[in-house]
């Protein structure tokens, strides 16, 4: 995909604040800022990681055009010094993040950024752009083709997305969620996700009639028929005037029918009678594909109903995340680096929610040995390392009584570096890759976990190390 240049489309503030820090003697200062979310879409039990990719190739291109310099000398509240700083700019930080298709619980760094303070301010409208956009998405996917129950989920949302990047990098969050394809045919050229789609009502009224109409598509694509048939009446004409078509037009080419779709009424009733008269006319492979504003509630009600859908087709509620439109990502400073070593930074709120966690840290997975389930996450400092081959106690850090002692388990590091100085050193993985990593890392979730309502609290646990700087700090901010 052709690249944009990205490096304005930021928050005015980033550069009101790095001029400021200019000004001030900062832009050399070194600082650590984590992004991470407070709540799951949909009061679900998880969230899935995307959108790693794009942020990479953002912070690969970032620079200062001749352009975006004249832009902002011509608001005249920079200084001179400033806007050459930003002509030469480099950008020189170490980027960590959790990989793609990693599921994901609030409170965690899923993204850190360590550098320049001016840098690492700079770049937190698109940090936060990138991952929110494609892990709200990729959640939302991950939702509904779980409430599918292993048939196929198709992402049809284009035309009803947020603008044509949220069409394109939406086809993409939806593809590592866990949706076979898609209706967005850039989406296949850029990404090699499978363009899928057959026709609208459009072409069923552009014929004579909808026989007519089916004879013309069969023709065309004898090997891959799918006939839409609700565009007047599913079951007294849609149906039989496919099954008649199958019949005249596809078999006798040696082909067997794709299937049929149903876009509008009851679809469990209609759905129902169709397999019924397929079967009857000897058509017992010819799919169902159902469409038309589906989200997983309506799916998952539909199946227990009995429907006899095969495919499904989601689009705008899909694409939009319709249900819950926004993923909640914060960027936040967690330390500076001083002639003593690092200093944790903390927010402190009268929401407690809103306190952050200091210090640099790392983020760890914990898995039992025998079932292969996730355990717990346990946000530790960087420079400790949890040793599974001893027990290890893990606790709620809101209800520090609650204690576990681990001894059969494993332990994974989940944050990996991007940029070390501003090199990339980002490994690159396949698309079909990362949404197979994402289905093996769902599947090492509870069931607990996995429910629409009430789901089970996952547990994102503090080492003791941190515990106790976070309570440190919070104490002298208490005592000032």
């Amino acid at each position: 995909m052709e690249r944009l240049d990205l490096t304005l489309l930021t928050d005015f503030y980033e550069l009101t604040m790095a001029n400021g820090y200019f000004q001030n003697g900062l832009q050399d200062q070194i600082a650590y800022f984590d992004m991470f979310f407070r709540t799951i879409p949909d009061n679900g039990g998880f969230a899935i990681m995307a959108g790693v990719e794009q942020l990479v190739d953002y912070l690969q291109d970032l620079h200062f055009s001749d352009a975006d310099i004249a832009y902002l000398r011509s608001r005249k509240l920079f200084s001179k010094d400033f806007l050459e700083y930003l002509r030469n700019f480099k950008f020189s930080c170490d980027v960590w993040a959790v990989p793609e298709g990693t599921p994901i619980f609030p409170n965690e760094p899923i993204v850190i950024v360590r550098g320049p303070m001016i840098q690492a301010q700079l770049v937190e409208t698109m940090v936060l752009l990138t991952i929110n956009h494609q892990s709200l998405i990729a959640t939302k996917a991950n939702r509904i083709v779980r409430a599918a129950q292993g048939r196929p989920v198709m992402e049809f949302g284009a035309r009803r997305a947020q603008g044509y990047n949220g069409a394109i990098f939406g086809a993409r969050a939806a593809f590592i969620g866990g949706c076979v394809g898609t209706s967005c045919t850039i989406a296949e050229r850029d990404f090699g996700i499978p363009a899928l789609g057959t026709m609208a009502h459009s072409w069923i009224q552009a014929f004579p009639s909808e026989l007519e109409a089916f004879r013309a598509y069969a023709r065309t694509y004898p090997d891959d028929c799918t006939l839409l048939v609700d565009t007047f009446n599913v079951l007294k004409s849609g149906v039989p005037n496919a099954i008649q078509v199958f019949r005249e037009e596809i078999l006798p080419r040696g082909y067997r029918p794709k299937g049929i779709r149903i876009d509008s009424g009851d679809i469990t009733y209609l759905s129902k009678e169709a397999r019924r008269m397929l079967d009857e006319a000897g058509f017992n492979d010819c799919k169902i594909v159902a469409s038309n504003a589906l989200d997983e509630y309506i799916i998952r009600d539909i199946l227990i109903q009995g429907a006899q859908v095969d495919i499904f087709g989601v689009g705008e509620r899909l694409i939009t995340s319709k249900s819950e439109p926004v993923f909640g990502g914060v960027y936040k400073l967690a330390a500076l680096e001083t002639e003593a070593g690092i200093a944790p930074k903390i927010k402190v709120s009268e929401n407690v929610t809103k306190i952050t966690i200091p210090g640099f840290k790392q983020l760890w997975r914990l898995y039992d040995e025998d079932t292969g389930k996730a355990i717990a996450d346990v946000i530790t400092l960087a420079d400790e390392v949890i040793d599974d081959s001893r027990p290890y106690e893990i606790f709620d850090p809101d209800h520090i009584w609650k204690r576990k002692t681990l001894s059969k388990f494993k332990a994974r590091r989940l944050l990996t570096r991007l940029f070390e100085k501003g090199h990339c050193v980002h490994q690159r993985r396949e698309l079909r890759e990362i949404r197979s990593y994402c289905q093996s890392q769902v599947g090492t979730l509870w069931e607990e976990v996995l429910r629409f309502e009430n789901p089970h609290r996952y547990y994102v646990d503090l080492s003791q190390p941190l515990w106790d700087l976070r309570e440190g700090l919070l104490k002298e901010y208490a005592m000032k």
